[in-house]
């Protein structure tokens, strides 16, 4: 068994440690607020350091907010890398850009330690095992640490390689925050009309599994090919939204109301449906 840490007590590495702890795999845990770990369970006191941390564990989960507090993680006296055995691995769940990632990949191998890039999703559930862990490790490092991924992970998904679990999370996040700016244009549209929002969104929730979500399209073969079925579904779909975001944009014309993200994807509709023209 995996002697694990975790380094940042907040919704997403708490969670994590009171799922480690329930699991058997817990040996220390670090944030700068000594007291974040009380009222965890199972989750003993802070370590006085994250060097301390690196003496006690093979794998240590890191849950800061950005690259830098990474850095401050890893770096100096009582830093985690001072403390770190050859071969300890550090679990990446920071959401950081790739040259960032790059750069605190290369501080951990400069200390003879393996980072995995490990995407989470799922915060608000971190406790109740109920992250989605996106990773990116080579495969011998993927099953290493595979049974501690398990210990805090509702799903893990072995993305790739090294970088592939956080490109990966950043690609999620695309996803989330889009979708978050088309519901922002439909409430503007909606209270611009004299529609209750709440309402709106009652019935959006109902239909949402028989509408579909936002990766109807990434799940459809990447190109229609030869199949004339897959052609035809895609000119009506195109039809289909065509005529009807050209109906919210005229409605929106009329009330002063702007809608980008519409605009945006009535214009390219058929990239996204993959219809040459």
């Amino acid at each position: 068994m995996l002697k694990t840490g975790v380094i940042g007590l907040g919704q997403i590495g708490g969670g994590v440690a009171v799922c480690l702890a329930r699991a058997g795999l817990l040996a220390a845990v670090y944030d700068v607020r000594p007291e974040a770990a009380e009222g965890l369970e199972g989750v003993p006191g802070c370590a006085a350091s994250p060097a301390e941390v690196a003496r006690q564990c093979d794998v240590v989960v890191v849950a800061v907010v950005d690259a830098d507090q990474v850095r401050g993680v890893l770096k100096g006296d009582n830093g985690l890398l001072a403390g770190a055995r050859p071969g300890m691995t550090v679990v990446l769940q920071s959401t950081v850009s790739l040259p960032d990632l790059e750069d605190l990949r290369a501080l951990v191998e400069g200390g003879q330690g393996v980072l995995v890039d490990c995407g989470v999703t799922g915060g608000t559930r971190a406790a109740d095992k109920g992250l989605v862990s996106l990773v990116g490790a080579d495969q011998e490092t993927f099953e290493r640490i595979e049974p501690v991924l398990e210990a805090f992970s509702a799903a893990v998904v072995h993305m790739g390689g090294a970088g592939a679990g956080m490109a990966a999370k950043i690609a999620r996040n695309v996803i989330v925050y889009s979708v978050w700016r088309a519901g922002h244009e439909g409430a503007l549209l909606a209270e611009a009309a004299g529609v209750d929002v709440r309402k709106l969104a009652e019935a959006i929730d109902i239909s949402a599994e028989a509408v579909g979500g936002p990766t109807t399209w990434m799940t459809r073969p990447a190109e229609p090919g030869d199949d004339e079925g897959e052609k035809a579904l895609r000119h009506h779909v195109l039809g289909l939204l065509t005529k009807d975001l050209g109906a919210a944009l005229s409605l929106a014309e009329d009330l002063g109301v702007d809608l980008p993200t519409a605009r945006l994807s009535r214009e390219s509709a058929k990239e996204m449906l993959k219809i040459e023209e």
